[in-house]
């Protein structure tokens, strides 16, 4: 209560001019404080907006990761699509991959419906391979230039020779749909 009391007096003693100079100095601190405190929370408004943006950035890069290997791999479809012709077929693949055992089979089975693409199936009895043709064959229906897939596998060894397999594959290669045909 002492120092309110002796700033009042202080401030009744000065002169007019004086006190006037106080108080547009006073008044000039404050707008200046109400200035930095707006400033202030503009500054943090933008932050927080940046933030969000940096958040949003990073979530789209990893969108568009998500997209490039998801087109990388239609891409890779579309050219194995594009390297059928109408005459393939599951037994034609087999026997382009060049694996071949004691005694092969080959009885063609209804594929699944796609739109827009013909399902060519087959079943495959493959007898006397060793597990490196097994390995080799699968790899190369699965990965080859033609789009197969490998439905069902079942692989047994042989009774008179273990070290020699029997395969018996339900393998389906797809090709697109005739324009024309529905």
């Amino acid at each position: 209560m002492k120092y309110l009391h002796l700033l009042t007096e202080t401030y009744k003693n000065m002169d007019e001019k004086t006190r006037l100079r106080w108080g547009m100095g006073i008044a000039a601190i404050l707008l200046l404080a109400v200035l930095l405190s707006a400033a202030n929370k503009q500054v943090a408004a933008l932050e927080k907006k940046r933030a969000a943006r940096e958040a949003d950035i990073a979530e789209m890069l990893m969108l568009k990761l998500r997209y490039q290997e998801a087109n990388s791999g239609a891409q890779r479809l579309a050219n194995r699509l594009a390297a059928t012709r109408p005459d393939d077929s599951p037994a034609k693949v087999i026997e382009e991959i060049g694996i071949k055992g004691k005694n092969t089979q080959i009885k063609p089975v209804k594929g699944e419906d796609i739109p827009g693409y013909v399902e060519d199936a087959a079943e495959v009895k493959i007898e006397g391979l060793t597990a490196n043709e097994a390995v080799n064959l699968l790899f190369r229906l699965e990965k080859g230039a033609k789009p197969v897939s490998v439905k069902k596998a079942v692989i047994k060894s042989r009774f008179d020779d273990p070290s020699r397999l029997d395969l018996t594959l339900t393998v389906a290669l797809i090709k697109a749909a005739q324009q024309g045909a529905r």
